[in-house]
């Protein structure tokens, strides 16, 4: 997780996009953006890689835990279906963008206002020598997003995140896209709604509609 949040400073950022949607307390979803992570000002820059390096720099095993994807949500329509679709999109595809928007607020039940932010991102794995150093070449592409869920603490201004995932997992310096890396800020209270939508439970085939 180390090597990946080294990638995730404003001079070195290894995000091309950023999309996210805004809820009110009644969990609907009342606006969305989906713009190029370049586009945006240094501070803005800053302030969203804030929020998704609070997923891959949590405490691994506590608050970060590792999940395997069950087979009942590999079937069409599914979950990691979408999950998938919107990886190989880039997060270009919004309606794809609306359908996950939807079903994260649906599985966040609480009385308050709060963001999805969602984070693509591209790292070239280096090759490490036997003594550990990095040879600087390419072993591999690792090619993932960052989702985070935060309360709001001002308009259009969302607080830290208390919830967030990173897929694919990132295992053994490589993708695993049968596992799904899952945050959680206070590791004692769990969201389970929000893991159930992700590993647990088949949604509805609305990406076709």
């Amino acid at each position: 997780m180390l090597e990946l949040t080294r990638r995730m400073t404003p001079a070195r950022s290894c995000f091309d996009r950023i999309t996210g949607a805004y809820v009110n307390d009644m969990g609907e979803v009342e606006d969305t953006f989906n713009i190029h992570f370049g586009k945006l000002s240094a501070s803005d820059k800053a302030k969203n890689l804030a929020l998704a390096k609070a997923v891959p720099f949590s405490r691994t095993n506590e608050q970060l835990k590792e999940y395997t994807i069950p087979k009942e949500m590999k079937v069409s329509g599914g979950m990691w279906q979408l999950l998938r679709g919107i990886l190989e999109c880039g997060l270009k595809n919004d309606a794809l963008m609306d359908v996950l928007y939807e079903q994260l607020a649906d599985g966040y039940p609480v009385d308050h206002e709060f963001a999805i932010y969602v984070f693509h991102g591209v790292y070239d794995v280096p090759l490490k020598a036997s003594d550990k150093e990095s040879l600087w070449e390419s072993e591999e592409i690792y090619d993932f997003m960052i989702c985070t869920i935060s309360p709001m603490k001002g308009e259009y201004e969302p607080d830290e995140p208390v919830f967030g995932f990173l897929y694919p997992a990132f295992k053994d310096r490589s993708e695993d896209r049968d596992r799904i890396n899952i945050f959680h800020k206070n590791p004692f209270v769990m969201e389970e709604g929000l893991l159930y939508k992700l590993v647990r439970k088949t949604v509805y085939d609305e990406m076709k509609r």
